[in-house]
């Protein structure tokens, strides 16, 4: 068994319980949306730092991640789903147009 300690700094006015759902809902969308983001589309390996571009790059994968969510004709992670739009452009096309 093991412990520990987080500390944070909050104007919310709940309970314990209450601030422990709100932690937990916010490492949720770390978990469902950069995790992916980190994993498929290798962002943390981004090279690209200059002018805007990062921003741009950054608000793309966004939009490349919702649309693959969205796609339900195709069974699979969203790396595969991502793969699979690379390489088919009818499917690239039902993913984007749908």
């Amino acid at each position: 068994a093991s412990r520990e300690r987080r500390l944070y700094i909050t104007s919310l006015g709940c309970d314990a319980k209450k601030f422990g759902e709100a932690v937990r809902n916010h490492w949720g969308i770390e978990n469902s949306v950069h995790w992916v983001l980190d994993i498929a589309f290798r962002e943390d390996e981004s090279r690209i730092r200059a002018g805007h571009a990062p921003e741009n790059l950054a608000a793309l994968r966004h939009i490349a991640l919702n649309l693959l969510k969205k796609d339900k004709s195709f069974k699979g992670s969203i790396k595969t789903k991502r793969l699979n739009a690379a390489m088919d452009v009818e499917y690239l096309q039902e993913v984007v147009f749908s």
